[in-house]
């Protein structure tokens, strides 16, 4: 196999169960196992669906700030409880759980890339103001 250059951002990284690694196209399907790597420039909440919650029960999420700034907002555990909000300045990254619902909200343009395994993952929009 040649070695080639990727581009990030026109492709996910799926790392394979039986260690290889493959660019694809970059298309999140909750329907897929190994992990997956993706990589994201961002200029609005909307890149981000900051308007919906996102959740994954496979695995935890890496959510990496590479360049600009971000905000990870994690859902309230219990009714009444605050959002929880985790700055994340260019070169740092937070740890997901798996099972926490949580959004992406900017603070200024960005590149952002993140971990996961994508099998059982969904999507809920928010209705909080």
């Amino acid at each position: 196999m040649a070695v080639t250059p990727i581009d990030l951002y026109a492709s996910f990284l799926h790392l394979r169960q039986d260690g290889q690694v493959r660019a694809e196209q970059p298309v999140f399907d909750p329907e897929r196992d190994g992990w997956q790597v993706m990589t994201f420039h961002v200029e609005t909440d909307a890149d981000v669906h900051a308007d919906h919650w996102e959740l994954h029960t496979a695995a935890d999420e890496v959510v990496s700030c590479l360049t600009g700034g971000i905000r990870l907002c994690l859902r309230p555990q219990q009714p009444g409880d605050e959002e929880e909000q985790i700055k994340l300045a260019a070169g740092t990254a937070a740890v997901v759980p798996r099972g926490r619902w949580h959004r992406i909200a900017l603070d200024a343009p960005s590149d952002i890339m993140s971990v996961t395994v994508p099998r059982g993952s969904r999507l809920e929009e928010r209705t909080e103001a």
